[in-house]
């Protein structure tokens, strides 16, 4: 069975991930662990410690009242969770590959009923560390419970196409539709007929699977901007983008491409680290 991590501090961010996880493993039969880091740097106590036994009996009450809640209509065993010690985005993403996941879910921010665990930053280092693809949910994005409107944006980048494969595997969870967008950062022509020749190898993979696709062009000086404001008007629920992209001189006042889309996007994000030679899709 398939694994997928949730990084939880029981906050109400951290929930709507753990309920955004549950119904992906609803749909694909997978395993979900959620996991809890204490960070003896900011609670000041170590889980070996003899101080540690209060702490203790907390995260277990409190991952005790959500098995009680979720459990209920999930297989047997579905729903796990484990506590770690150390660095936040460390642990999680050191799970993710001994349990071999095949996808991270986080709140970007939050803070629990005892310690700040989940600024911003630890989502975004979540994504820069792990091997595995992360989906992360703002703190006011309510989570979807049928994922059937894709927003996958193409640009100039020959990784930009990777995306594909873990987006068809989502795609076909739901039987949703792909809007593949494709990007003109350039006013080079020869730039765009490489952009939109991408979009139109992506659009053939996913069809070559089954995926229902459409797709549409926008010049942007500012691919996150446009990539939200095109997830708004087609009323997309999942954003799947590269965590390396190419960057504007507008990208580079504003941050990463892909913190932009994180940290700003009305719905939930994937986000899939490119890998070297364009293996993904053989291109």
């Amino acid at each position: 069975m398939s694994n997928i991590v949730v990084a939880i501090d029981f906050s109400d961010c951290s929930i709507n991930a753990l309920e955004h996880a549950i119904t992906i493993a609803d749909k694909g039969g997978y395993k979900i662990t959620m996991v809890w880091v204490n960070n003896p740097t900011t609670t000041k106590i170590l889980l070996a410690s003899n101080k540690s036994v209060e702490l203790r009996i907390e995260v277990e009450a409190q991952f005790a009242g959500i098995l009680k809640k979720y459990s209920p209509g999930l297989f047997p065993h579905q729903l796990e969770w484990v506590i770690r010690e150390g660095i936040i985005y460390k642990e999680v993403s050191k799970l993710a590959v001994e349990l071999d996941a095949m996808l991270i879910v986080a709140g970007t921010h939050g803070a629990s009923g005892f310690e700040e665990f989940w600024a911003g930053s630890n989502a975004n280092k979540i994504i820069s560390m792990s091997k595995c693809p992360v989906i992360t949910l703002r703190h006011d994005v309510s989570p979807v419970k049928e994922l059937k409107r894709i927003i996958l944006p193409i640009d100039s980048t020959t990784e930009t196409r990777q995306k594909a494969a873990f987006t068809q595997k989502i795609a076909a969870l739901f039987n949703a539709e792909v809007f593949v967008l494709a990007l003109f950062s350039s006013s080079v022509r020869a730039m765009q007929l490489m952009v939109e020749g991408y979009a139109h190898q992506v659009i053939d993979f996913l069809r070559g699977h089954g995926i229902r696709c459409h797709y549409d062009e926008r010049k942007s000086r500012n691919n996150a901007l446009t990539i939200i404001e095109y997830a708004k008007e087609k009323k997309g629920n999942l954003i799947s983008i590269m965590t390396d992209q190419e960057t504007t001189a507008a990208n580079i006042w504003l941050g990463p491409y892909a913190h932009q889309i994180v940290n700003s996007s009305p719905v939930p994000v994937l986000s899939i680290h490119p890998i070297s030679l364009d293996l993904a899709l053989g291109y």
